[in-house]
């Protein structure tokens, strides 16, 4: 029998797509799994709660970007709408962006950055310190998460973890963290057992696809049994995610998943 050595979670856009939502809900949920979303707005979100699953994370804004002053407003405000609709379903982590990114465009950013100039940092910096402060608040923590600028999401401003780490440690926030995307990160830095270790207390939660495809563990490149035992003996206790589509059957998908990250 195998044993889970992080709690374990599914992203609900990715599997069962031509699903009913409450269903894909559901179903994850009765596989032992806690249950993550990306576009909360389009959600009947008292309905969704009523199925009593625990939730790990949702999309923590509707609109704007980090880098901008203007932006960082708008992704404020709507970060206040994201935290009302977080504490409908019990969900308590919400997920930020360097850059708003535009669905119809596979996840491109609506206004794509050639540089991150000082400026940019130093907005960013701001706007998650007000995050905080909310996330504070509200018993709520925000996760600024990585991605990768070379395949899905060129032009995105604090695209590599080493950046993300690097505006979430020196804030050194309780209410605003790391979502350690490790797919994203294999594409774009690699090294993940040392990534992880580096990150340390700074990640709200980990992220998983293998590489390349963006399926689940054991279709690619990654030693995903070696990164596990990794962050176990680092003493991360937090919950591992997986963010991917399934390579056939959505169920062994996640069971390699399962497998994956246990003992």
């Amino acid at each position: 029998m195998v044993t889970p050595m992080f709690p374990l979670a599914v992203t609900t856009e990715m599997f069962w797509q031509d699903m009913p939502y409450l269903e894909r809900v559901k179903r994850i949920s009765d596989l032992g799994f806690q249950v993550e979303m990306w576009d909360w707005t389009t959600k009947d979100l008292h309905a969704v709660a009523a199925l009593g699953a625990t939730w790990s994370t949702m999309t923590g804004y509707i609109h704007g970007d980090l880098y901008d002053a203007e932006g960082g407003k708008v992704l404020f405000d709507t970060a206040r709408q994201a935290v009302k609709a977080a504490k409908i379903i019990g969900c308590p982590r919400l997920v930020v962006h360097g850059a708003e990114l535009d669905g119809s465009r596979n996840g491109l950013p609506f206004r794509p950055q050639d540089v991150t100039t000082g400026q940019m940092w130093l907005n960013a910096y701001r706007t998650l310190d007000r995050l905080a402060s909310l996330g504070e608040d509200n018993g709520i923590v925000f996760c600024l998460e990585n991605l990768n600028l070379y395949v899905d999401h060129m032009g995105t401003p604090f695209g590599k973890a080493e950046d993300t780490l690097a505006l979430v440690g020196t804030l050194d926030r309780p209410g605003v963290r790391m979502m350690l995307d490790l797919y994203h990160a294999q594409i774009g830095e690699g090294n993940l057992i040392e990534l992880c270790a580096k990150a340390g207390e700074y990640i709200g939660e980990i992220q998983a696809a293998d590489v390349p495809g963006r399926m689940e563990p054991g279709t690619g490149e990654v030693n995903w049994p070696a990164v596990a035992r990794g962050l176990k003996a680092q003493g991360y206790t937090g919950v591992v995610g997986l963010e991917a589509t399934a390579s056939g059957d959505p169920v062994v998908a996640m069971e390699a998943f399962r497998a994956a990250f246990s003992e």
